[in-house]
């Protein structure tokens, strides 16, 4: 046995995790998505074999299994094995159909077809990307880009929005892991992860606004109320959506957790009286959150610790996210909803969550309106009463190094605002920053998913300045990452040409030397320094 895994900021001692992985997957957990991976490897070769005839259901479960790889999403093994089947029926059945064979059964895989796959796959992890360590880094970065495009265009999926070009950059991307290539070769490639990245972002984007409506300005109630509740954490804004649906008229109330927060800046949702607040803060923090809430909690995707037995038996997942024990919301059929009456009829039975805080959180500042907004920003700009925004976009983490963001929202200059999506917003979305001529000094666009809309902000003020080049606007680029759908949003911003980013708290350790001196020397990536020291050289664009 044993495991090696590099993928989030977190992982033992900044060289791997080993033995049992930081997030909480033990050594076979880890084993069984290596394979699965492999095997999603296999489904790609074999679909490149097709030339250009993909189906969408092949690049559909392509995200689906490489969501379920992603940190944190699931630790379940039966679950993974599941996935492992499915993705190998699907390679099965695109080489018979080359020879005109029946399509294997998936049900059915035993024996001599089973073990040969095992024996090959049972070595398999990130250092069988290449034995050249450099290659194996760029490779990594392929990897891990593509699986959180692949989350975020799983998202779009379940809302019925697809970009079959991104499908076929799967086939592409994930091919190319088991090749043979140059490092020009792999640096162009994870490029052009970055550009497909920036498309799927958009593609999520579009879905997102054109079901439930542009994100509005919205104060968020952070208190609790009398009702029993149900939190649901995660991303996925159709689960919301269904939840939402089946609590109308129970007394039940309904929370978000975490990375669900921006839920409430979506018109949609806001017909909906009993949808009353968010409940605590960043996902690390959630074993001691749910512990309090006391009602039903479920998790919607990715984002879930180790799960305490304080509230083991009133927790749920769905969709890609997995956990031993917990009850599992089924996929809904097609044309209809999930069944959520489980968590609605236990909610009824449970008290009212422990109120954590009472107070107010500001949000809903996607690129549709902040463009509303263009003209005030655009005067304050010029005015000088705005000299510098700076992008603390991101993840966030339990590490204590992680006060480093909190500490430069404090001590950045009153003439500065704040642009942030995801997670790392909880580092200091409840401070007490005031605003700029009625501009709030913490713009928050939504999920991390979101930072397309920080980009689309960017560039719409590169045009309205009449500037060449995007790294002339005061903007700067303090970025959280923790795991893959981070590494995913920085290529997005390399591939739009964004410079000088400063990254942490520490940079990704499957950066090699020599892979991190190139993009320090080609895009100005940097690690986060001191408070004083960033504050400083950020105001002066440096």
């Amino acid at each position: 046995m044993g495991m090696s895994c590099n993928q989030c900021q977190e992982s033992i001692h900044g060289t791997g995790c080993t033995v049992r992985g930081v997030c909480g997957k033990d050594e076979l957990v880890a084993q069984l998505q290596d394979v699965l991976v492999y095997a999603i490897e296999g489904l790609a070769l074999a679909a490149e074999k097709h030339e250009g005839s993909l189906s969408r259901r092949v690049g559909q479960l392509i995200s689906e299994s490489l969501f379920v790889t992603v940190t944190n999403t699931n630790f379940d093994e039966d679950a993974i094995v599941a996935q492992i089947r499915k993705t190998l029926a699907m390679r099965d059945e695109l080489n018979a159909s080359l020879l005109n064979l029946p399509p294997h059964d998936a049900a059915h895989w035993t024996g001599s077809a089973q073990e040969d796959f095992l024996s090959k796959a049972a070595s398999v992890s990130i250092k069988s990307l290449s034995e050249n360590e450099d290659l194996r880094s760029l490779k990594s970065l392929v990897l891990y880009g593509i699986k959180g495009l692949a989350a975020y265009t799983d998202h779009a999926a379940v809302l019925g929005y697809h970009d079959d070009d991104i499908y076929a950059f799967y086939v592409k991307g994930l091919a190319a892991l088991t090749k043979e290539l140059s490092a020009d070769d792999l640096t162009g490639l994870v490029l052009e992860t970055g550009g497909v990245a920036v498309k799927a972002m958009a593609l999520l984007d579009k879905a997102n606004t054109t079901t439930y409506g542009q994100p509005e300005i919205t104060t968020v109630k952070t208190g609790a109320g009398k009702n029993p509740g149900i939190l649901i954490s995660g991303h996925d804004l159709r689960d919301m959506e269904e939840l939402l649906k089946q609590t109308v008229g129970t007394g039940v109330d309904v929370y978000t957790h975490c990375e669900m927060l921006p839920a409430h800046y979506y018109p949609a949702f806001k017909k909906y009286a009993h949808f009353v607040g968010n409940y605590g803060g960043a996902w690390w923090s959630q074993d001691k959150e749910f512990d309090t809430f006391n009602g039903p909690i479920l998790m919607t995707t990715n984002c879930i610790v180790p799960v305490r037995e304080a509230y083991r038996n009133r927790m749920f997942t769905t969709g890609m996210a997995g956990y031993p024990g917990l009850k599992h919301i089924p996929a809904r059929a097609d044309g209809g909803e999930k069944d959520f009456s489980v968590l609605v009829n236990l909610a009824k039975t449970c008290q009212a969550p422990k109120e954590l805080e009472n107070g107010t959180i500001v949000g809903g500042f996607a690129h549709n309106q902040v463009l509303a907004l263009a003209d005030k920003v655009v005067d304050a700009v010029k005015s000088g009463a705005i000299k510098r925004f700076v992008v603390m976009a991101g993840c966030d983490g339990r590490h204590s190094s992680r006060q480093y963001y909190t500490d430069v929202a404090a001590a950045l200059p009153s003439d500065t605002v704040i642009l942030t999506a995801g997670c790392a917003k909880y580092r200091y979305n409840k401070l007490e920053l005031g605003d700029i001529g009625g501009i709030p000094r913490v713009l928050d666009a939504g999920q991390c998913n979101d930072s397309y809309s920080l980009a689309v902000i960017a560039l719409k003020l590169q045009e309205v300045f009449a500037l060449d080049n995007i790294n002339d606007l005061p903007i700067s680029f303090d970025i959280a990452w923790y795991e893959q759908k981070a590494v995913t949003v920085l290529l997005a911003l390399l591939y739009l040409g964004v410079k000088g980013i400063r990254l942490g708290p520490t940079l990704p350790e499957f950066l090699t030397p020599n892979v991190a001196a190139v993009l320090v020397e080609k895009f100005g990536i940097m690690p986060i320094g001191t408070v004083d020291a960033d504050i400083e050289a950020m105001m002066v664009g440096a």
